[in-house]
């Protein structure tokens, strides 16, 4: 709750009322804490309110997960080939398949490049990776 109060308050410049749901040591919601500082409110477990409230904390748990697991396997797809502007999904397909790894085509010279994918597109790769070069080794 500390977080969300110095994001609100602090940065956003809100006077934003702030609640949070506390759980119990079996990792079980099992109460509502409002205010800074916070102040348990007296909610029933059973209650029609406490329910929803729970189910809301869920969908956002799911999310939260949902959301990182999503950016870390793009992530681990990501080359950086990706970040070659020029090169698209078939060039970096073609130098994969020439050379195996990205560090293989760093090291490629600018004449094995150009016969892998064509004199301008091996320009942009060699001129990537050696940009003080003039693309000749």
């Amino acid at each position: 709750m500390e977080v969300v109060r110095e994001v609100v308050e602090d940065e956003l410049h809100l006077n934003i009322p702030i609640a949070g749901l506390a759980k119990d040591d079996r990792h079980r919601t099992n109460e509502l804490l409002y205010g800074f500082p916070p102040q348990t409110i007296g909610i029933d477990v059973k209650s029609e309110l406490f329910k929803v409230l729970t189910q809301i904390q869920d969908e956002v748990h799911r999310f939260a997960i949902s959301f990182h697991r999503d950016k870390r396997s793009k992530h681990q797809l990501h080359s950086e080939l990706d970040d070659i502007r020029g090169i698209g999904p078939k060039t970096k397909e073609a130098l994969i398949k020439q050379f195996k790894t990205v560090n293989r085509v760093k090291e490629a010279d600018i004449q094995l490049l150009t016969e892998a994918i064509g004199a301008s597109k091996s320009a942009i790769v060699y001129n990537y990776f050696h940009p003080n070069e003039d693309g000749t080794k």
